[in-house]
């Protein structure tokens, strides 16, 4: 059985630096029909799990520490017994949402996790957040890249641990090498491609 992507859209809030909003979160599953792994934990353990239905989940991979991307991580962990992987630099975006609890396993530029016969590339893309990473999936010509690319653009910068430059800079060193074709599957929004995004960005 080959590798495929499971998607589904919870929804829930945002919050960072005395706002709150209201947000609708994609959330990525890989795998086959027997194991799988989960990109980022938004808003409702009950909608992910009936993503991954009876399936093992190998591990719960976040993107970024921003709440709405890990604040049922340790549910998750709870309910599955999975691992949950999250870039070291991403530290203090984590204590603000779980002071006093931590990640299992750190995520490094490069590593690669292996699910179902295919791989997962990580590639670290600082710039919406310091420890904010996507992964690449060569084999299904797709790139999963949280908050940091978008339909239309790069992630928001406009708040604490964020910076223009720097995500400007992760997009073109690391995912406009990527082959134009790959389709980027975003953290929230509509899916895009690596050449749509190389025409808006320059």
């Amino acid at each position: 059985m080959s590798a495929r992507i499971d998607h589904a859209v919870t929804s829930g809030t945002f919050s960072l630096d005395g706002q709150t909003f209201d947000v609708d979160n994609n959330v990525w599953v890989i795998g086959d029909d027997t194991e799988v792994i989960v990109l980022d934990a938004p808003h409702s353990v009950d909608d992910i799990l009936a993503l991954v239905g009876d399936r093992t989940v190998r591990a719960i991979v976040l993107t970024h520490a921003h709440d709405d991307h890990c604040r049922c991580a340790p549910a998750l962990r709870e309910a599955t017994g999975a691992p949950i992987l999250l870039h070291p630099d991403d530290r203090p975006l984590w204590e603000l949402t779980h002071p006093g609890d931590t990640w299992d396993d750190d995520l490094a530029d490069g590593q690669e996790i292996a699910i179902a016969g295919t791989t997962l590339r990580v590639l670290h893309t600082p710039g919406h957040a310091p420890g904010a990473v996507c992964l690449y999936a060569p084999d299904l010509a797709a790139v999963f890249s949280g908050d940091t690319l978008f339909h239309g653009g790069p992630g928001a910068t406009g708040r604490s641990f964020s910076d223009r430059p720097t995500i400007e800079s992760s997009i073109r060193a690391r995912l406009f090498a990527l082959p134009p074709e790959t389709v980027v599957h975003t953290g929230h929004g509509d899916d895009t491609t690596i050449a749509a995004e190389q025409a808006t960005l320059g």
